[in-house]
């Protein structure tokens, strides 16, 4: 098989195409033949060696990635045999092994998919799109609600969009850069506002909600327009810096790790219902092939990126 592996931490340019054996599915796996798989802002800080998320750090040499979708060609003792054929689409866990042309993974782990949903959109709607069924629902919008979204123009930010809009609840976008505003303002953004203009701040009226993965500056802009009982809905700080917020009239709640992590089976299922039925599309804005994870990473890095990231895998 061919994989993306890397044998040191470090910038971009670790990660290299590799030639490695097949892999065989064993007692109650399954083998994917991967025709996508999803990348993470994550997956380059790991990469880097930087930051792990809630796992360890990997032993290298790696496979990163987490997230596939493909055909299923072979299966493990216990398996039933009706699987070979089927499409499906898989979360890896802290494990990896996502950006190659094979994975392994435990069948109770494997959803088969609706011939209408291709791989990328699927691979999307497993990782980036559990996350936002998570975050709306601990959210607990309602049609009341003034909604503000970081990082608008993002796999995860466009979700949000989408789920905000689909509550009834006022959706405001924050992206940076024309191109990013025009994808927000597709998803629902209004107004889809461009953090790098002299004065987006002027334009945003009294929230009750902030939804951020951003943190710093922008964060710390819209948490100054929460009304009291607003609330900040934290999950990360793209940005590299994580604010302080001292305002009990203002509470901050953190969603990702421990409140979500019993329920990740629950989120993975809407996620993809949602995809199914289009009331939550995921937007798959970047895609590579490959043997450009790579660039991938560094487009996720440089913040070029548009929409959820993904790596095309050829047979």
């Amino acid at each position: 098989m061919h994989a993306i592996r890397h044998h040191a931490f470090g910038p971009a340019s670790v990660l290299q195409l590799e030639e490695l054996p097949d892999l065989e599915p064993a007692a109650g796996q399954l083998r994917i033949a991967v025709e996508a798989a999803g990348v993470h802002l994550l997956d380059t800080s790991i990469r880097a060696g930087e930051a792990f998320g809630l796992g360890e750090p990997p032993e290298l040499p790696v496979v990163p990635g987490r997230e596939v979708a493909g055909v299923v060609d072979r299966v493990g003792a216990g398996v039933d045999g009706a699987w070979v054929g089927r499409r499906v689409v898989a979360h890896l866990g802290f494990a990896g092994g996502g950006y190659a042309d094979q994975a392994v993974v435990d069948a109770t782990r494997a959803y088969a998919l609706p011939d209408h949903l291709d791989a990328p959109t699927a691979v999307a709607a497993i990782g980036t799109g559990r996350t936002a069924a998570a975050i709306l629902a601990l959210a607990a919008i309602t049609p009341e609600d003034a909604v503000a979204v970081t990082s608008a123009a993002g796999g995860l930010g466009v979700l949000l969009l989408q789920g905000v809009r689909a509550i009834g609840a006022a959706a405001l976008g924050v992206a940076g850069g024309a191109d990013k505003v025009a994808v927000a303002a597709k998803h629902g953004a209004e107004p889809a506002l461009d953090r790098r203009a002299p004065g987006w701040l002027g334009q945003v009226g009294p929230l009750t909600v902030v939804l951020d993965g951003v943190g710093g500056e922008v964060g710390q802009a819209l948490y100054e327009r929460l009304v009291p009982g607003g609330r900040l809905i934290r999950y990360g700080w793209a940005s590299g810096v994580q604010n302080a917020y001292d305002d009990p009239a203002r509470p901050v709640v953190d969603v990702l790790g421990p409140p979500i992590m019993s329920r990740l089976a629950e989120f993975e299922r809407a996620a993809l219902d949602a995809a199914a039925d289009g009331s939550r599309v995921p937007y798959v804005g970047s895609v590579f092939p490959l043997e450009e994870a790579a660039a991938a990473h560094r487009a996720l890095e440089e913040g070029t990126s548009v929409g959820k990231v993904v790596l095309a895998v050829g047979r």
